[in-house]
């Protein structure tokens, strides 16, 4: 089930994100950034002002009342931020992803917005190609990554972001 997550979720977004993106637990999955980042993803409090920030809104996928997905998606001016999209490591490649990013166009198409966007860290190579089989594509810009701001994690190389964006109408 796909559902609007609450601050009563924090706790349990916050292990799982981390658990994805972070850590040898994140190596059981595709998506680690362990080798790139370390330090955490997120943290509680700042799961908690995603949640409650205006215009945001926390997908959270559920089975058997654990939560084992999730995504991020911001109304930002003629678009959908889609950000940290989230899958139990264990559990990728099963297709979860997919129905959150369904999800996330279905919210896009119900806000009246026809385009979602996101950055992708350009090394990225085999995360950049799966969005591009959804439909995403290259915008061509650019944005620089945080290399100095311990909240995003310790970066481990040089990282710069991709923006990548599709239109959903």
């Amino acid at each position: 089930m796909i559902e609007k997550a609450t601050l009563a979720d924090v706790a349990e977004l916050n292990v799982l994100i981390n658990s994805a993106y972070r850590g040898d637990s994140s190596k059981k999955g595709w998506t680690t950034e362990a080798d790139l980042l370390g330090g955490i993803r997120t943290d509680e409090e700042s799961l908690a002002e995603l949640i409650n920030k205006k215009n945001a809104t926390i997908l959270k996928y559920t089975e058997d009342g654990k939560i084992i997905g999730s995504v991020y998606l911001e109304k930002q001016d003629d678009k959908i931020y889609l950000g940290m999209l989230t899958v139990s490591p264990e559990l990728q490649g099963g297709g979860v992803g997919k129905k959150l990013m369904q999800a996330a166009e279905d919210f896009a198409k119900e806000s009246g917005i026809a385009k979602i966007a996101m950055t992708v860290i350009s090394v990225r190579k085999e995360l950049i190609e799966y969005y591009e089989r959804r439909g995403y594509e290259r915008t061509g810009e650019t944005k620089p990554f945080p290399m100095d701001d311990p909240k995003f994690g310790l970066p481990k190389q040089f990282l710069e972001f991709i923006a990548m964006e599709k239109n959903v109408a």
